[in-house]
């Protein structure tokens, strides 16, 4: 925020700037009468504090006093996260006993952040992501009293996610990354998992015990899945963890573009 001393020259020049503006104002309203320009202010007014209303209820996510964003949990029954833009490093936490359906914490440029319905969405602005030397780090703690989708999209370098005790209904990412790790819960359903974009390094860990289904429809220099490991791997090549059964809950993980090292196992 920039702001010009009082009382100085420059005030006057900058005066100037905005009085042609507000001559030529004053020129188009001349045209109108006392009761249209009556008309046109209470309508501004009206506008204007609708806008300001919806604002306020899009972004039900305020940050507080310590710069944390939250929404409440409410009455809501599953819940969205979504990521439109990248090139920030992102970390998912989840937590037990929250009143919030989700905090987040932000380094560096803060985001739009906005929740409706349910959906959370964070966005980096294209102005932000175009700032250099400002670390751009999310850490996002989310609520397991309901189930969660999660989409990331645009990119990001780096993406932690410890979703253990989450009931996850779907997990997406694309756009490209660097590294990508994923803790992800026991499944209470047949749960998707999409990762595309291009990937340097992935890591992805289920409990010990949950079965999944891998579809590689990319290329993988380098790949592991439980206890099998594979150079150059793909095209189109589906592989099934021991004991698979499609009628339990299971992760169905597609790899739908190249990664230098994909693993897939338990622990």
């Amino acid at each position: 925020m920039l702001r010009l001393e009082r009382d100085k020259d420059e005030m006057h020049e900058v005066s100037s700037i905005f009085a042609s503006r507000g001559h030529a104002w004053d020129e188009l309203a001349s045209h109108y009468d006392d009761e249209q320009r009556a008309f046109l202010l209470e309508f501004l007014i009206q506008s204007n504090a609708l806008t300001r209303q919806e604002i306020a209820r899009l972004r039900e996510a305020s940050a507080g006093e310590e710069g944390m964003f939250s929404a409440p949990l409410a009455d809501l029954e599953s819940a969205r996260l979504v990521f439109p833009s990248g090139a920030f490093r992102l970390t998912l936490r989840t937590t037990e006993g929250m009143a919030e359906l989700y905090q987040a914490r932000f380094e560096g440029p803060v985001p739009d952040v906005a929740a409706k319905d349910g959906v959370v969405t964070i966005r980096y602005p294209r102005r932000l992501l175009g700032l250099g030397g400002q670390q751009r780090q999310a850490v996002v703690t989310l609520n397991v009293a309901i189930p969660w989708q999660i989409v990331i999209q645009g990119g990001a370098s780096d993406v932690t996610a410890e979703l253990g005790g989450l009931d996850l209904t779907g997990l997406e990412v694309k756009g490209g990354e660097n590294l990508m790790r994923l803790e992800l819960p026991a499944p209470s359903a047949v749960v998707p998992i999409r990762i595309s974009g291009g990937a340097s390094e992935v890591t992805i860990r289920r409990p010990a015990g949950t079965a999944a289904r891998v579809h590689i429809k990319g290329w993988a220099y380098k790949f592991v899945f439980d206890d099998q490991t594979f150079d150059y791997l793909g095209k189109n090549v589906q592989l099934q963890s021991s004991g698979f059964e499609p009628t339990a809950p299971y992760y169905d993980i597609e790899v739908l573009s190249s990664a230098s090292m994909v693993t897939i196992t338990t622990g």
